[in-house]
């Protein structure tokens, strides 16, 4: 059979099969179809619940027995192959920058490659170089300002000289064990973009990661083992954990909400060999793929504007596109810094929703190439949200306050039983905390991930660097806004409500104990547990890795 016409047959079988699952749950809500319910429907279990409780069980399912496999990858790491560990950093807290090159300097890895660099080349920024030789040494380290970067003139840069930096940054990164580049400012990409050219043929694999991270001793080998195990595997993303988890409630919250994410969501993809983000504090690529699409990763447009934001995510698709897997490891780890305000997480969380919905269509055009689950998952999680959206302003302002207090119970609910799940996956604990994320999705994440949408073209890093913290109040409109209506329809619901018959006060009064109860214990156990390490800088995590 002609490759084209396979290809073809694939693309319209993907296509078919993306609209039979989008149409499946598109019935099942507005249907509403219920297998069974009480008199009055004051309790009821219907087809749209069974599919996302469903979903929940196979991806949970996979993702255990993907661990499983993990735990029994063992083999031996060929040490002849060549890695250089790229590390971008802008605008770093020192303490942080002096964690992460001391972890480098531990990596158990002969030979490895490292270079970083610093998107700014002014004074503010030299700060950094002097932070690197300090750590690294000078016997085998070197660095260069360069006034300019691969794309764009310094202030009195001339052509000759351009030529003449270019080959001393390549010389530099390619000839010295560890080198130190601080270029003119341009972003996260022409960053990563300047260590992947430098580079260029030079080594095998190329290992990525942030400067705000501290990396485990073993990382570059899991990940290598990986890589070296199956030809087919382009890419591989390690377990990315948060260093300052008790530095305030927003960073504990963010710990188990990364834990979920990396250790069920993305096991479950790897599964398959179909996992959408290799993070961009720990992930390595075959460095002779990552040449074949450099320019086009750099060079990529949305809606005719340059993109500079979700640049890991769509190196995971470049490689996903040309065919190959992307795989992720609990073996490798690491820690990174998270935002401990409210309003920077908020922002972050906004510009990585801008890249996920931009990212989501290029995605889509590769369907075909990989396993279904690829094509099933990305239908339910990038369509999840609207149906959410929709369920919410129905029922404050369509519904009866029981039908509100039943759906907030029911989302509670549905995060204990992921969170039971989580601690019996990982043995911790502090995995039940879990559960209180999903207010935090409820009330924050929903409104930003459509403020995202809408904002989709606007660029930028998004969160400030971490020397100075930049204070961003524009993420705070569609949370105020999503508020506004939440509380609005709750009111008109509460005015055109009837009188409540016994039965409905017999359930809003049993509801309205049961969600107290919820928080109250929920609560006693976070300020037990969790809020007397908060602020704590020493207590910052347990792994053997982070006292560096």
């Amino acid at each position: 059979m002609p490759v084209s016409f396979s290809t073809a047959l694939r693309v319209v079988g993907t296509s078919l099969f993306a609209l039979a699952v989008l149409g499946g749950i598109l019935a099942a809500y507005v249907t509403g179809y219920q297998f069974i319910h009480t008199e009055k429907h004051y309790l009821s279990f219907g087809l749209y619940g069974a599919i996302l409780g469903l979903h929940l069980f196979i991806q949970s399912l996979f993702a255990f027995l993907e661990h499983r496999r993990m735990r029994g990858e063992g083999r031996p790491v060929r040490l002849g192959r060549s890695v250089a560990l790229c590390i971008a950093a802008y605008q770093e807290d020192p303490d942080y920058l002096k964690k992460c090159l001391r972890s480098v300097k531990r990596i158990a890895f002969p030979d490895l490659k490292v270079v970083m660099v610093v998107d700014g080349n002014g004074p503010d920024d030299t700060y950094m170089l002097d932070i690197f030789h300090d750590v690294m040494g000078s016997e085998h380290s070197g660095s260069y300002i360069w006034r300019s970067n691969f794309h764009v003139w310094g202030e009195g840069e001339t052509e000759a000289g351009l030529r003449e930096g270019l080959a001393h940054v390549q010389a530099l990164v390619r000839g010295t064990t560890y080198s130190c580049i601080l270029q003119k400012w341009g972003g996260k990409r022409e960053v990563m973009y300047t260590a992947f050219r430098a580079l260029g043929d030079s080594v095998d694999y190329i290992q990525v990661c942030d400067s705000d991270t501290v990396l485990d001793p073993a990382c570059t080998a899991e990940m290598l083992r990986i890589l070296e195990a199956d030809p087919r595997v382009g890419g591989v993303g390690g377990d990315v954990q948060i260093l300052n988890k008790y530095d305030s409630w927003i960073s504990f919250l963010s710990s188990v909400r990364y834990w979920m994410a990396f250790n069920v969501e993305r096991a479950c993809q790897s599964y398959f060999g179909c996992v959408q983000c290799i993070s961009g504090p720990l992930g390595m690529y075959r460095n002779a793929l990552l040449q074949q699409f450099l320019e086009d990763w750099y060079h990529q447009t949305f809606l005719g504007s340059k993109c500079s934001f979700g640049d890991d995510r769509h190196l995971t698709n470049r490689v996903l596109s040309l065919g190959y897997q992307t795989k992720y490891t609990a073996r490798s780890k690491c820690l990174t810094e998270t935002p401990t305000r409210y309003l920077r997480w908020l922002n972050q969380q906004t510009r990585w929703s801008k890249s996920y919905f931009r990212e989501w269509l290029y995605n889509a055009l590769w369907f075909h190439k990989h396993h279904l689950w690829m094509t099933y998952e990305s239908v339910v999680t990038g369509f999840f949200p609207f149906f959410l959206i929709a369920t919410v302003i129905q029922l404050f302002y369509r519904g009866r306050i029981w039908n509100i207090l039943l759906f907030l119970l029911t989302v509670q609910l549905v995060g204990i039983i992921k969170a039971t799940y989580a601690c019996f996956l990982r043995g911790n604990a502090e995995m039940i905390f879990m559960s209180l994320y999903a207010l935090l999705y409820m009330s924050s994440l929903l409104p930003a991930k459509i403020f995202a949408i809408a904002t989709i073209k606007k660029s930028g890093w998004g969160t400030s660097g971490r020397r100075t913290i930049v204070v961003n109040f524009v993420g705070l409109l569609p949370v105020s806004v999503w508020v506004a209506v939440l509380l609005g329809g709750l009111a008109y619901t509460a005015y055109s409500q009837d009188l409540f018959s016994d039965t409905e006060v017999a359930f809003l009064v049993s509801g309205a104990i049961l969600y107290a109860c919820y928080w109250v214990g929920l609560f006693a156990l976070y300020m037990a547990i969790v809020a007397r390490r908060c602020g704590k800088r020493q207590e910052q995590c347990g792994l053997a890795f982070a006292e560096v």
